[in-house]
């Protein structure tokens, strides 16, 4: 089993500050190190990059190399203000700008139940506010408020990879009845019973409610909410590689995200977006 890299600003038996900016690989990371969870978030992108409840196993799967410039594989990464590829100019990033622009920390607290950030983005017409509460439980939510005279498209996600034993062993729950479109085949899908991805999967589901994450190699249960208001995309790239990530490494992880595509803002108007997730009974 890979470590997850970040792991490594715990391992001394030093006591640390609850907050503390570190530099790994390049980035200005946020190491935050909490009586209930230890995390790490990077300040390119407002990216949570680790997270881990006291007492258990990582939540969240990070590649263990990074590239020089551009976005980091791995975490919860900020997709915004498009999703997948812009939908007219092909140069243009995949997922958007946000996971490769420094956000600015406005706010950091902690207290009993864990701890608080707010970090935002200013862009062009656009105040982008991610706030995140993590403890026993993982909290964030995505607000975007269109500051333009015209209408606007947006379109947004939080691209959650979560760490997982083997891709093999792991079943979602929760979709069963759900309508959905499979991107890989090109067809509408409805799923049936539980889902699983080690064939490689890349389907969006219309969908509220929990999902139970069943990793039988790791004998645990997450539980995860995409909110009322999105899409819940479940992907994984099965054998196809991945840039700067073996294969080994690659079993990893399963993305569970919460995404919107296709809004339209009127001036002025807020889109939000959530994403949370609790450790299963």
């Amino acid at each position: 089993m890979h470590e997850q890299p970040l792991q490594r600003f715990f391992k001394s038996l030093r006591e640390r500050p609850v907050f503390a900016w570190e530099r790994f690989q390049m980035r200005d990371v946020l190491v935050i190190d909490h009586p209930l969870c230890q995390a790490v978030f990077s300040r390119q992108g407002a990216q949570l990059l680790h997270f881990q409840p006291s007492g258990q196993k990582p939540w969240l799967w990070c590649a263990a190399k990074w590239p020089q410039v551009g976005a980091i594989r791995g975490g919860v990464p900020v997709c915004w203000p498009w999703y997948g590829r812009h939908p007219s100019e092909n140069a243009w990033p995949s997922h958007g700008w946000a996971r490769l622009i420094d956000w600015k920390l406005l706010d950091s607290s902690t207290d009993d139940d864990g701890v608080r950030l707010h970090w935002q983005l200013q862009l062009c017409d656009w105040q982008v506010d991610l706030r995140a509460h993590l403890g026993e439980t993982l909290d964030l939510r995505l607000s975007t408020e269109h500051q333009d005279e015209l209408p606007c498209q947006l379109s947004h996600a939080l691209h959650a990879y979560w760490r997982i034993g083997h891709v093999d062993e792991v079943a979602l729950s929760g979709l069963d009845g759900a309508q959905g479109y499979d991107q890989l085949n090109r067809q509408v899908c409805q799923q049936e019973g539980e889902l699983r991805v080690d064939g490689g999967c890349q389907r969006v589901f219309q969908h509220e409610g929990e999902l139970q994450l069943k990793d039988h190699a790791w004998q645990r249960e997450l539980c995860i909410d995409t909110g009322d208001s999105a899409d819940t995309v479940v992907w994984h790239p099965g054998s196809r590689p991945l840039l700067g990530v073996s294969f080994n490494e690659a079993s990893g992880f399963v993305c569970v995200e919460s995404a919107m595509a296709g809004a339209s803002l009127a001036p002025g108007e807020r889109a939000h977006l959530s994403l949370q997730a609790r450790a299963g009974v």
